[in-house]
C-alpha cells in the first residue's frame, strides 16, 4: 500500500475513533486544508497544522461519524496525489438525526504527511449539525 492510501486509511480510522487531534496531526506543519465550496462566513483555507487542529477540535461534538458507507479511491499519475470519493454513516449530535455526508477529497501526501487536502463537501449539511457556527470560524 502506498503512502497516499496509508495516510487516507489512517485518517478514516482516526475520524471513526473521534480522535480529531490525531486526525489533525496527520498534517504537515505547513500543510493546508481547503474547502472550495464553503459558503460565505465559513473558512475556505486553513494554513498549517495548528489551523487544522483549531478547526476540527469540536467536530465530534456535532457529527458522530459511525462508518464508511461508500468509498472509491482514484490513484493519480502523480505519486503524491490521491482522489477519494466517500460517504460516511453519521448522526447529527444535536438532533440524533441520521446523516450520510458525502465528500470528494484531493489529497497530497509528502513524507507520510498531508501537505494539502482539498475537501469538496456539501455545505448544506451545516444546517443539520450546527458545526462551526462560532464567530471565530469565519474567513475574514
Amino acid at each position: 500500500m502506498d503512502d497516499r492510501i496509508k495516510v487516507f486509511e489512517r485518517a478514516k480510522e482516526l475520524l471513526l475513533d473521534h480522535d480529531m487531534m490525531g486526525f489533525a496531526n496527520l498534517w504537515a506543519v505547513d500543510g493546508t486544508m481547503e474547502f472550495p465550496f464553503a459558503p460565505a462566513g465559513r473558512p475556505r483555507l486553513l494554513e498549517g497544522r495548528e489551523a487544522v487542529r483549531a478547526y476540527v477540535r469540536d467536530y465530534a461534538d456535532h457529527i458522530d461519524l459511525r462508518g464508511v458507507a461508500h468509498q472509491v479511491i482514484h490513484r493519480t499519475e502523480d505519486p503524491e496525489v490521491l482522489i477519494v470519493e466517500f460517504s460516511m454513516d453519521a448522526v447529527a449530535v444535536s438532533s440524533g438525526r441520521p446523516l450520510r455526508p458525502s465528500y470528494i477529497a484531493v489529497i497530497t501526501v509528502r513524507n507520510g504527511e498531508i501537505a494539502s487536502y482539498r475537501d469538496y463537501w456539501n455545505p448544506l449539511m451545516l444546517s443539520e449539525v450546527g458545526f462551526g457556527a462560532e464567530e471565530d470560524r469565519t474567513d475574514d
